[in-house]
């Protein structure tokens, strides 16, 4: 891939953002539910510590909420209200799997969006992002640890598969 469509990803406009910034909130808003539902469902001696932590972790999903919101209405959004589809089972494992996997994809889509604001000069957005981010990450070792696995990589967000991020994931190493 040349370096001229490497950097055309990262050209958007201010509406492509805010729809961005939407989705990226859709997910905030499953990440809310899920943590608050599996905190509550995840039962035995062996889950006590982590549903613990997954209500905290529903509460810092909030936040970014509430962070990411403020965002899009700075840029002449409104922001969406309808979460993402959220994972249900009675498998605490495969409870916990589909949160690191939402991690993981949320991270994969903040890096992107991190750039892409860089990219348009919304230093301030980037930022925001960064310090969620951070927490996003520490979620994913969270659930890496209750699963008793290191964490994986972060997952590519839809639009950069077919880029730059494709092209890296080709050379990753194979298990």
């Amino acid at each position: 891939m040349t370096q001229e469509n490497m950097t055309s990803d990262l050209n958007i406009t201010r509406e492509k953002m805010i729809q961005l910034l939407n989705e990226d909130l859709a997910g905030e808003y499953q990440a809310i539910i899920a943590y608050t539902v599996y905190s509550q469902v995840l039962k035995g001696a062996a889950y006590t510590d982590i549903a613990r932590q997954l209500e905290v972790h529903a509460g810092e999903e909030l936040a970014h909420a509430i962070k990411i919101a403020k965002q899009i209405d700075y840029l002449g959004g409104m922001p969406g209200v309808l979460p993402k589809t959220v994972k249900t089972s009675h498998d605490p494992l495969e409870m916990l799997r589909a949160d690191l996997e939402n991690e993981r994809e949320t991270v994969g889509r903040y890096r992107e969006r991190i750039r892409q604001a860089e990219a348009m000069g919304e230093f301030a957005l980037s930022e925001a992002l960064r310090a969620i981010i951070v927490q996003e990450q520490d979620h994913e070792i969270d659930l890496a640890a209750a699963l008793g696995i290191d964490v994986p990589p972060a997952i590519a967000p839809p639009e950069q598969k077919h880029g730059r991020t494709q092209l890296q994931d080709t050379h990753a190493p194979r298990r």
